[in-house]
């Protein structure tokens, strides 16, 4: 049996569709009940739990063999990421008293920054599930290809991408969502032991001109990129609605000026066989 945190996202589905077609038995682990039937139909346990409730987590965790920890985003956090710490507290707890045989924890590429920015989350996951007594993987993926979901409309009526990924030319390690959940679903049958880093790109990295162009030849209209000015980043996020966008622009800037990248060797590294035309073909499919 393997629980699955996260499961109504697009990771924890791809996670949870991998298992059950190769025949394991998943509890599918959600903080909406009312969401659950969709799972229940393909044969998952189902267990309610936010993922602040520890008890209600350690339940959801116990028995099984397998546990995949998709900590929820949190894209406009306070200062000091207060919604980040309440969910590794409840996690950790949960963990260490359910004991699963081995827990595979979505992170992030450049968890092992130094420097503060958005995703310094999932750095401050990995530190605390570090110490746990059960075998962890920290799957660290590279930048989401769906993530240009939010382009399509631009592209299809502007014939623009507007871009914080800068310079224009630069490759970016990316992956598709479904290849993240097949290598997570792979992760959680092996044998563990200790904690490891688990590294995932796609085999070729695009940078957002290359992004406009395939939106170009999916389209069937000239598509380009443009550059939004790292000086209007702070008002136009506020005006968007955020009330700490400091974190989000540390990101950008960590990409952008390269110290957001893989820790390990190229060679180590696992890759991903989803294109990106694949990816922007079905955002596009589906925003129709």
């Amino acid at each position: 049996m393997y629980a699955i945190s996260g499961i109504t996202g697009q990771v924890g589905g791809a996670v949870a569709r991998t298992l059950l077609e190769g025949g394991y038995p998943v509890r599918a682990v959600m903080r909406n009940a009312a969401k659950s039937e969709r799972w229940a139909k393909f044969g998952c346990e189902i267990a309610v739990a936010e993922m602040t409730d520890g008890a209600a987590l350690m339940e959801a965790f116990y028995g099984v063999d397998g546990a995949f920890i998709l900590p929820p985003p949190e894209f406009d956090p306070q200062p000091g990421f207060p919604e980040a710490l309440a969910v590794i507290r409840a996690v950790k707890d949960a963990l260490h008293t359910a004991r699963p045989r081995n827990v595979v924890c979505l992170s992030t590429i450049g968890a092992q920054a130094i420097e503060p920015n958005l995703l310094t989350q999932r750095t401050l996951m990995e530190e605390a599930l570090r110490e746990l007594p059960v075998p962890v993987t920290f799957l660290r993926p590279a930048w989401f290809m769906e993530n240009f979901a939010w382009d399509v409309a631009s592209a299809r009526e502007r014939g623009v991408i507007a871009s914080f990924l800068q310079p224009l030319d630069k490759p970016v390690p990316m992956i598709a969502t479904e290849d993240v959940g097949r290598l997570a679903a792979q992760l959680l049958q092996n044998e563990g032991h200790g904690s490891r880093v688990v590294e995932l790109e796609a085999a070729e990295r695009y940078s957002p001109n290359d992004v406009a162009a395939t939106f170009a030849k999916i389209l069937g209209n000239p598509v380009r990129a443009e550059a939004v000015p790292r000086e209007t980043w702070p008002a136009l996020f506020a005006s968007q609605g955020m009330k700490n966008p400091t974190p989000r622009i540390q990101m950008l800037d960590g990409f952008n000026e390269g110290w957001i990248e893989f820790e390990g060797a190229p060679e180590t590294r696992v890759m991903g066989a989803t294109k990106l035309e694949t990816v922007l073909k079905a955002l596009v499919e589906a925003a129709q």
